[in-house]
């Protein structure tokens, strides 16, 4: 990871960590990049975020006074932006979302041609141009860019969507949890036209309320509102809409985990699968490998992190990949995590093997998981403590194959996550507070979060 940019693009508090100024160098950067030999094309999307609208201005002025024009999806989704960058050969996408952060918090995610996440070495040119003195030349004449409406694109891109179904949804009550966010109009739009019984919650954002008590990182209201009107299923998005979690027809959580093994299992059985395997990360509960080996399905590991999964992906041509926070990746159908096409996925699943999500989810079981956050003094000299080295050896060792202990850092935030899996929640929890313990006496510790 660079200065600026994490593993989910450049994010941190709007006006404080991310400013206006730090926009439009990326603009201005971009657009000279791009436009060495031809007039640059640079589409832009944002979620609904009050800083977002700023954002976008402070891009467009760079992009524009470097020569560029700047093609505006206007509130949209991040799959959005990959999807429009890709087939309309735009030269890069930028989305403009902090994703399941609160609204305070932005960010600025950058798209290549591809529709990938953008190479290192370009992300690290613009590093180092925000933190010098350098001009680039500013566009003269008929050369300024212009600002050009592009909510066609967004519309072409609900199309696809609706195009992906292999059935009517017709006599299906759903349920979606739009997180205030960036599918606050899409999602009703596209479950409606492939005839679904559709209930939304969520989907009045003003600029202040996204992802608050809502969407996929606060499904508990979905969950009761799934039970309450006997809906079959219920989907939950997060800011940006490139996670989705469901919620089974008895109101269960039904995880990104979940969501991979019965996609496997689906693509297995239809013989779409091939020798494909899953592809997850180090946070993938023990239970989905369990649940995978007894079905004859292989999986790979790779760190936190959906642009770690889609490399692998690609590299290595698996089909389907992920987290458990509900980043899924459909490699037929997109280069990135997509929470509407991860939610039409399921409804597919549900509808072509005649079974209850409950019982699509049912034999996966999940292994007792504690997860905490801890916010310390520095995440790399905590890391490389003897003492937080010990103890988490330590927990390995008393665990043995019956569970496992991951110390990491946190890519968008400045802590460090301490997890444990194990039998049973007691030795799950005794082994995080003991790591945490040794963080604590060694000095590191500042707050648990």
């Amino acid at each position: 990871m660079g200065k600026y940019f994490g593993t989910d693009g450049f994010r941190g508090e709007a006006g404080k960590d991310l400013t206006v100024e730090h926009a439009f160098k990326i603009g201005r950067y971009l657009g000279n990049y791009y436009s060495k030999d031809h007039r640059a094309k640079i589409v832009i999307g944002k979620d609904t975020r009050r800083s977002s609208y700023m954002f976008e201005d402070a891009l467009c002025a760079g992009l524009t006074a470097s020569g560029a024009d700047a093609y505006l999806l206007h509130v949209t989704s991040t799959p959005s932006v990959s999807y429009i960058t890709r087939i309309d050969d735009f030269d890069c996408g930028i989305m403009i979302s902090a994703s399941h952060n609160p609204y305070y918090d932005n960010g600025i995610k950058l798209i290549n041609g591809e529709g990938d996440k953008m190479e290192e070495s370009l992300l690290e040119g613009i590093e180092a141009y925000i933190d010098s003195n350098e001009e680039l030349p500013y566009a003269t004449g008929a050369d300024i860019g212009q600002t050009i409406d592009y909510s066609a694109g967004r519309n072409r891109y609900i199309g696809y969507l609706i195009s992906l179904a292999t059935r009517s949804y017709k006599g299906k009550k759903i349920g979606l949890d739009c997180a205030n966010g960036s599918t606050w109009q899409m999602a009703k739009s596209i479950f409606d036209a492939l005839g679904a019984d559709t209930y939304v919650l969520a989907n009045h954002p003003d600029g202040l309320n996204i992802n608050v008590d809502c969407g996929s990182t606060h499904i508990s209201k979905l969950r009761g509102f799934v039970v309450e009107n006997g809906l079959d299923a219920g989907f939950a998005f997060d800011g940006d809409a490139d996670r989705c979690l469901a919620v089974d027809e008895k109101g269960e959580i039904v995880n990104g985990d979940h969501i991979m093994y019965l996609s496997a299992r689906y693509m297995k059985e239809k013989g779409t699968l091939g020798d494909s395997k899953v592809v997850t990360t180090v946070m993938s509960n023990m239970g989905l490998y369990k649940a995978l080996d007894e079905i004859g399905i292989g999986y790979e590991q790779t760190p936190v992190g959906d642009k770690y999964v889609a490399e692998n992906m690609k590299k290595n041509g698996h089909l389907i990949g992920g987290e458990q926070s509900g980043h899924i990746i459909f490699w037929r159908y997109a280069t990135t995590g997509d929470g509407l096409i991860t939610a039409i996925k399921v409804m597919e699943a549900m509808l072509e093997m005649k079974m209850p999500l409950s019982k699509l989810a049912a034999p996966m079981k999940m292994y007792p998981q504690v997860l905490k956050n801890v916010v310390v003094d520095d995440k790399d000299g905590t890391l490389a403590d003897p003492a937080v080295i010990a103890a988490v050896e330590k927990a390995k060792k008393e665990l043995g194959n019956s569970g496992r202990v991951l110390l990491r850092k946190s890519g968008t935030e400045p802590l460090l996550r301490v997890m444990s899996e194990a039998l049973n929640a007691a030795d799950c929890e005794a082994k995080v507070d003991d790591i945490i313990e040794s963080m604590r006496a060694s000095g590191h510790l500042i707050r648990i979060k």
